[in-house]
């Protein structure tokens, strides 16, 4: 009798993914990650929540109706300002813009389509495109949450465009159970983090106990951006990886060549 064939071994079997997407955008990144054999560890370190004056934010939409440019931040900024407006009541503006596909991809699912990078999926990515290459004169409304980074606007406001914020969400700390926090210590290592939110690091070293912390600084960690690479790095990580994007692809990408150097 032939002998069974060996399992075929799978991309990130016998390393945790630690996820730190809000829960409701990470359900299809730990999909594919469980599919490539990890073991998946969901921290989500922000709770998603509608704008805290919602009349304020709705007459903020409604007085840029007519800007420029809109810039929409990532797709939970499409889906709160989606709901403000209401339905039959679509963004006028001129333009509008999206700084990743992935946010794109939330316009589009709402019926309007939106420019997005063409290389790196940022901010910086974004304000690398041809259509903001001169935005002088022009008013443009930032479509996103209190907190979030100055680089749009300010690189924008150098060029001598009029950059309004208009908050239609927030991100509050999370609350973590002692159960996921107790998951999280017996989840086996190597621990790979997938972070695309400075303010998420910044959240959950607040709220983590003093020796999961300890541990988790000398994990490996994939950040989507080099300005988060940097904070990472300002936090006390010590082995701290690249990203194209933070897309589901690239994080997963960059995971599974990690795991490959660590298998060598």
């Amino acid at each position: 009798m032939a002998d069974d064939p060996k399992p075929v071994r799978r991309a990130l079997d016998g390393a945790s993914l630690i996820i730190t997407r809000p829960s409701a955008s990470a359900r299809s990144l730990a999909v594919q990650a469980r599919a490539l054999g990890a073991c998946v560890v969901r921290l989500p370190a922000t709770r998603l929540c509608a704008a805290a004056n919602p009349h304020v934010a709705r007459a903020g939409l409604e007085q840029m109706q007519d800007a420029d440019a809109w810039i929409f931040t990532s797709p939970a900024a499409v889906a709160f300002c989606f709901e403000l407006l209401g339905a039959g009541n679509p963004p006028r503006a001129a333009r509008l813009l999206a700084v990743g596909a992935g946010t794109a991809r939330a316009l589009h699912e709402q019926g309007v389509d939106a420019d997005f990078p063409s290389a790196a999926q940022s901010s910086a990515g974004l304000l690398d495109e041809p259509v903001l290459e001169a935005p002088q004169g022009w008013t443009i409304a930032l479509i996103e949450a209190p907190g979030g980074s100055d680089l749009l606007a300010d690189t924008l406001r150098g060029r001598g465009a009029t950059v309004v914020r208009v908050d239609v969400y927030q991100r509050l700390r999370p609350w973590l159970s002692v159960r996921r926090m107790e998951y999280l210590k017996r989840a086996p290592r190597p621990w790979i983090s997938l972070l695309s939110s400075s303010a998420s690091l910044d959240n959950l070293l607040a709220i983590l106990p003093s020796d999961v912390i300890a541990q988790w600084q000398k994990e490996p960690l994939i950040a989507s951006s080099a300005r988060i690479q940097a904070h990472a790095r300002a936090c006390g990580f010590e082995d701290i990886h690249p990203a194209a994007s933070a897309l589901d692809a690239d994080l997963l990408a960059a995971a599974r060549a990690l795991l490959a150097r660590h298998r060598m």
